[in-house]
Order: C-alpha cells, then sequence, then structure tokens
C-alpha cells in the first residue's frame, strides 16, 4: 500500500463537495486525524500554526510555519497541488487566513483543533460561526475503501503476532510494567510506528476497563486482561483484546468466561449491512444480561477504527445508525466484577456486502499459561 492509495488525491475533491453540501464555507485542519485523512500529511501539533483550507469553493491552501515548509512538501500532501503559504515569527498567520478566506459565514474546524487556534480564529473572523468539522468528514472516513481495509488487515495481522507471544511474557511473580515492557517492544518489533496503548490488568485490576500497567506482581491463577494496539506505518491503527489465566482460572471467572465469548460470537454474527450500531450493541448485551451478569458490562460494545483507535461509528445504545459496507469497529464486550477480576474479547470487525469479517484471528478462548 502506497501513500498515494491511502491518501488518494482524489480524497480533496471530495471533502470540498461534501463543504459545500453541508452549507459550510471552509474547513480549516490542523494538525491531527483530520487533516492527515484528507491530505496525508502528520504535521507536528505546534503552537506556531499549520492549517489546511478547503474551500466549499476556490483553491485550498496549506499554511505551514517556514521552518516547516520542507517537512510539508515532503509529505503525500505535495501531491494535492496545493499553495503552500509559509509564514514567518512576525506574521499573523491566523489573519492571513481570513483575508485568502474573505467574508464567510460558517467554518468547520478539525475535531482535534486546540482551544487555542480556535479562539485565534474566532477573533481573525469575527461574525463567522465555528462547527466540528467531524459533520463533515464523519460520513467520509467512516466508509472505508478497500485499500484502508487492507491497512487495518496488515496492522489487525501485526497486533495478533504480538498476541501469540503473550504466553512467553506473562509468568507468575513478574509484574504487569514488566510485561508491559515487553509487550510494547513487540508491537514495534511487529511494524508498528507507535504503541498508543498497553494494558496488563491482572487479577483484581481485570474489573477496571483502562487499567494500563502497575507494579503489581502477577499471581498463580488469576486472569489478565491484555489489551493492545498502535499506529502502523500507514496511519492506521490495530487493537484488540485477549484474556489469559496464569494458571487454572477459577470457577466463577471459567463461567462468565463462557458467556462473554459466546456474547462477542453473536454481536459479531450480527454485522451486516443494514443492521443499526444498536443492535449489534444488543446483540451482546442480551446474551450477557440473560446470565445474570449484565450489571457487569459497563461500556459500549465498540467503537470505529481508522486513522485513530476510537472514531465513528460507535457500536452502543442509542446509535441507530445503519451499518455500510467498509464500516470498521471493534466488538469487545466485558464483564467486570469489582474487586475480583474482569474479561475481555476485542476483535476489529469490518462489515462488508453480506456480513461481517473479523480482522484478528488469534484464539478467543481463554489461555491458559
Amino acid at each position: 500500500m502506497t501513500d498515494s492509495e491511502l491518501y488518494p488525491v482524489s480524497r480533496l475533491s471530495a471533502v470540498r463537495q461534501a463543504t459545500a453540501q453541508a452549507g459550510l464555507d471552509a474547513l480549516l485542519l490542523t494538525p491531527g486525524p483530520d487533516l492527515r485523512y484528507v491530505s496525508g500529511y502528520e504535521a507536528l501539533p505546534l503552537e506556531r500554526l499549520t492549517c489546511l483550507v478547503v474551500p466549499a469553493s476556490g483553491e485550498s491552501f496549506m499554511m505551514v510555519p517556514r521552518l516547516e515548509l520542507p517537512a510539508a512538501q515532503a509529505s503525500p500532501a505535495s501531491r494535492l497541488g496545493l499553495d503552500f503559504v509559509a509564514w514567518d515569527e512576525t506574521d499573523d498567520p491566523y489573519a492571513v487566513v481570513a483575508s485568502r478566506l474573505g467574508r464567510v459565514g460558517t467554518v468547520g474546524l478539525a475535531d482535534r483543533m486546540w482551544a487555542m487556534a480556535s479562539l485565534r480564529f474566532r477573533d481573525a473572523m469575527p461574525g463567522t460561526e465555528q462547527v466540528l468539522a467531524g459533520s463533515v468528514l464523519r460520513e467520509l472516513r467512516m466508509r472505508k475503501s478497500p485499500v484502508e481495509v487492507d491497512a487495518l488487515r496488515e496492522a489487525g495481522a501485526a497486533i495478533d503476532a504480538v498476541h501469540r507471544l503473550v504466553p512467553n511474557f506473562l509468568k507468575a511473580g513478574r509484574t504487569e510494567r514488566e510485561v508491559g515492557k515487553d509487550i510494547h517492544d513487540a508491537i514495534l518489533a511487529a511494524g508498528h510506528a507507535t504503541v498508543d496503548f498497553v494494558i496488563v490488568a491482572s487479577g483484581p485490576n481485570g474489573a477496571s476497563p483502562h487499567h494500563e500497567v502497575s507494579d503489581r506482581v502477577i499471581q498463580p491463577g488469576e486472569p489478565v486482561v491484555v489489551d493492545i494496539g498502535g499506529q502502523f506505518h500507514s496511519g492506521y491503527c490495530s487493537d484488540s483484546t485477549r484474556t489469559y489465566c496464569v494458571g487454572e482460572p477459577p470457577a466463577d471467572f471459567a463461567e462468565y468466561y463462557a458467556v462473554l465469548q459466546a456474547a462477542q460470537d453473536a454481536a459479531c454474527a450480527a454485522v451486516r449491512p443494514g443492521v443499526s450500531c444498536e443492535s449489534v450493541d444488543a446483540a451482546a448485551r442480551d446474551v450477557i444480561a440473560s446470565a445474570g451478569f449484565g450489571q457487569y458490562f459497563i461500556h459500549r460494545t465498540g467503537h470505529g477504527i481508522g486513522i485513530e483507535t476510537h472514531e465513528e461509528p460507535y457500536i452502543v445504545s442509542g446509535n441507530a445508525e445503519l451499518l455500510e459496507p467498509g464500516f470498521a469497529f471493534s466488538v469487545e464486550p466485558g464483564v467486570y466484577l469489582p474487586g475480583r477480576h474482569g474479561a475481555r474479547i476485542e476483535d476489529i470487525v469490518v462489515c462488508t456486502a453480506d456480513g461481517g469479517e473479523r480482522l484478528n484471528t488469534t484464539t478467543r478462548d481463554l489461555v491458559i499459561v
């Protein structure tokens, strides 16, 4: 997969058209996932303004600090035919953007834009309404192209390779932090550009879904939740959770793990075009609730994934949005017993023309090490 395939030149035109259709006059995209999605440029988030300006009509341009100009010109954004507007230390780049745009009614700001930049744009364009660029970009970003799905599949295969190594790292007497360091190094060795998170949650820490690592020593017979992911060199992300046990698991844990596995299978089986996001959530939740563990499933069933680990669509009650081919998201029900232990099983799933494809293929059975 090349940059030209992952970040095609045609995307800028699609964004401009979507901006016009949404009734916005322009998008202002500062460093972060929105900018990278549209241009392929992974710009440094600095106090100096870098901003891709996409007017609904007219030519797009990129404001860049002069010292960042070589990096911008060397990025995939150079293929877009943009005017790179370099600004010097004594310039006001916000005023330059406002001057070049002229009078505009509504602009979309990158969802991850710093408040500092948002307020500076507000001052430079008084009377201009600011909304989130996500209102325009979400429709494009949710529908992954076949090349984007391939990038997610590649990242998924790499994180699967790391999970296959986890039993070598998990030993009674080691701390979560020691195991986490080994996993961190393995994620990079598997081809990821960055490690976004490493959760090694042993024993009672497994009941905290976003526990990371600690100096707690792993004990014999304890379940351990391992949730790991990062950004691959393509810019697309991995995210997968498996649950392990150091020795034979407690009887009550084995009972609800079997329920959890059935719930995750049910949610994955529910994925197909035309099914609502909340229906997939319900497919997992109903199994867990029917078995008497509903109060211990305390988060949504999943989140979208792409150039961010968490993006739309969200697989949660109340989200009636219908799945379409190309939607990619996690399916990760969990059961968490406070003070005792917990478990989660997570795969990335892509909605296909007639169902769903799991991008993670390692065993979902409880792995006893």
